[in-house]
């Protein structure tokens, strides 16, 4: 299928990110978001993804890439990765206009020597702030802000495909938490971000990301009618994020619809933090009916766990692909299964 008219800002990012996934596979790349799935199944969570277009990818600690079954099974299974924490305002500016991106160069090096493609977390979040930051007030933190996302994005311009530009903006009955962001620069401070994002990365997508929005809930619905606000009046937002830290058995009835509707907005989703609490089959099952929505979701990009390997998960209750050991767990055939079986168009 073919589009003869122009294609908007978020559309060409959504081509070069499939182009990009497809890549990192060593899939040949093809000039349309349309794919067709190979006679034998892929064996590996990247492989899979990309044959619909997709990333499959797990954040990532630098410190950890020097562990060989840790670098191992990053490399070999996923074409994605995110920085868990290297990235971030209080790693990257620690002191004001004094960057330091050790740590997130290291994490892009070594994912593009593999041909992997990079995520960007976060470039705006209430929590791990420098210290210098919490006390500014009025248009000293608006400038901080703005200066540390101009900084950061033009350092990775050209690597990093997407950012989570503003991070866990909202609380849980759909109210704005009041951060010293929201306090100090009131409800305009999300667009000023995204707006200071597009002008220092043009080419990146750019998203709002949060936990909690599972399903269609006061929070979901708030990002909603910000997006759709956002939409009428031109901001530059090109995908939404959903965290997706949930637990085995726990109530995804409205997960996939909840997805749907943002991308009938004209926004792509992601799933950018995926974990489930758990063991066995209903870890499996629960993985699976999260893969299985981005799978029956067009606009669904793709999919990233929080880390590799149980053995350094932020949780304590085993929520991940690969045990302590770097073995696959029943939830990993899961996936690839979902991946496998569910082909179709991103």
């Amino acid at each position: 299928m073919t589009d003869q008219l122009p294609r908007p800002r978020s559309v060409r990012r959504r081509l070069a990110l499939a182009t990009a996934a497809v890549a990192a596979a060593g899939i040949a790349a093809v000039s349309a978001l349309v794919f067709t799935s190979p006679a034998q199944a892929a064996t590996t969570l990247g492989a899979s993804a990309a044959e619909s277009g997709r990333y499959f990818g797990a954040a990532v600690a630098g410190n950890r890439l020097s562990e060989a079954g840790y670098a191992n099974t990053l490399g070999t299974e996923f074409n994605s990765v995110v920085a868990e924490n290297a990235m971030k305002w209080d790693a990257t500016e620690p002191n004001p206009g004094q960057f330091n991106f050790s740590g997130g160069d290291q994490i892009v090096s070594w994912a593009q020597a593999r041909g992997m493609a990079v995520r960007g977390h976060t470039l705006v979040w209430h929590a791990q702030q420098p210290g210098w930051v919490e006390g500014l007030t009025g248009n000293n933190l608006r400038n901080a802000m703005v200066n540390h996302i101009t900084g950061v994005a033009n350092h990775y311009e050209g690597d990093v495909f997407a950012w989570d530009v503003v991070n866990e903006a909202f609380e849980w009955d759909g109210s704005r938490r009041q951060s010293n962001l929201q306090q100090q620069l009131g409800n305009g401070w999300i667009e000023e971000a995204f707006r200071a994002a597009d002008a220092a990365d043009p080419n990146a997508r750019l998203c709002y990301n949060d936990y909690g929005t599972d399903g269609i809930n006061a929070k979901s619905t708030a990002i909603y009618n910000m997006v759709r606000d956002f939409q009428s009046r031109g901001v530059p937002i090109d995908c939404v994020g959903f965290q997706t830290h949930v637990s085995a058995g726990d109530n995804l009835s409205s997960y996939q619809s909840n997805l749907q509707r943002f991308a009938e907005l004209g926004v792509d989703v992601e799933i950018t933090e995926l974990d489930v609490g758990g063991s066995g089959s209903g870890q499996a099952a629960t993985y699976e009916t999260v893969v299985n929505a981005c799978m029956a979701v067009s606009r669904c990009t793709g999919i990233t766990v929080w880390g590799v390997t149980d053995k350094y998960s932020w949780r304590d209750d085993d929520p991940l692909l690969f045990d302590d050991n770097y073995q696959k767990k029943q939830a990993y055939t899961a996936v690839l299964n979902a991946l496998n079986e569910g082909g179709g168009t991103c």
